[in-house]
């Protein structure tokens, strides 16, 4: 059973579009910087259907428990930070997903 970890946001108002692709491309490479990551999407909703909110991250991790290693990893932490600095609202879901 793999896990998913899902934050739907939008940023602040006047966040530059160079900045918002920074912060993709900062996020995508925790690929690469966590072992606990199997696979990172994210972008631009092409809909307004999501409720104001404009973009997503979707990392999916081997188990539940590799959340919290995550979250945590020294890697994780700062392009969090940044990124939340220049959000003006987001949702997280955590999900178990059966893989049958």
């Amino acid at each position: 059973m793999t896990a998913k970890h899902v934050a739907w946001f939008r940023f602040k108002e006047g966040v530059p579009g160079d900045r918002i692709q920074h912060h993709l491309s900062a996020v995508r490479s925790l690929v690469d910087l966590v072992p606990e990551v199997l696979s990172i999407e994210c972008g631009a909703s092409y809909t307004d259907r999501a409720g104001g909110l404009t973009h997503c991250i979707i990392v999916t991790l081997p188990d539940r428990g590799a959340l919290p290693r995550y979250l945590e990893n020294p890697s994780h932490v700062p392009i969090a930070e940044a990124l939340v600095a220049d959000i003006a609202e987001l949702r997280v879901m955590d999900l178990d997903l059966d893989e049958r």
